[in-house]
Formats: C-alpha cells, structure tokens, sequence
C-alpha cells in the first residue's frame, strides 16, 4: 500500500475484489441499518458515525482478515457469540477463509446503536 486513503471509497478500492466484497457487506449493512450514519476514515480506518453521536463501528482489512472494531464493550457483549473468532479488548479478526457473519455483526451494530442513542 502507498499512501493512505483519505475517504472510504479511495480505502476500500485498494484491496483484492475479496476483501472489496466483505468490506462493501459491513458499509452496506452498517448503511441499511443507521440510514442517517455519516463515514470518514479515523485511525486510518472506515468509521461509521451516528449523525451527532459518536462512532458506530470501524472496520478495516488485513492479509489474511477483516478487522472489526466495535469498541469494547460490544466485544464483551458478544463473547460467546464471538468465541470462534480471533478477538482482543477492541477487535474482532473474521478470517477471508470463514463466511462473513453478517447476522452477529448486525447484532453488534445494533447494540452499538442502542448504547449510542441511549
């Protein structure tokens, strides 16, 4: 990779079509879900923000993984749904040789939700 990407498109087109297709099923999803969620790139990373909230989730791909960050407390939420997955304190692995499980990352959105909106 050269230089980082300044927006979500310019970040996701980066990548092999693979990695371009799971990274489009979470913006899709995280779009279908929170119809007024704006997205910027923080800490080099699509982020997914409520309208006047703070961040929904993040995401990002690596070598052999996507990288889900739906801060802390969402990965505690969900450890025993996430007890298959590679995670720590902040992220979630969900290996390219797995299907992407869009139903658990449609629970941790809405949870994000839930605690973002009060």
């Amino acid at each position: 990779m050269g230089a980082y990407a300044a927006e979500v498109d310019a970040y996701i087109m980066q990548f092999d079509d693979e990695k371009q297709r799971r990274l489009q099923s979470i913006r899709s999803l995280v779009h279908d879900l929170v119809s007024d969620a704006s997205e910027c790139i923080s800490w080099r990373m699509p982020t997914f923000r409520l309208a006047g909230g703070g961040p929904i989730i993040q995401i990002a791909a690596f070598k052999n993984h996507i990288g889900l960050y739906p801060e802390p407390e969402a990965i505690e939420a969900f450890k025993a749904e996430l007890s298959g997955f590679p995670t720590s304190k902040g992220a979630i692995q969900l290996p390219l040789d797995r299907p992407l499980p869009l139903d658990l990352i449609h629970k941790i959105i809405a949870y994000r939700l839930r605690l973002l909106r009060g």
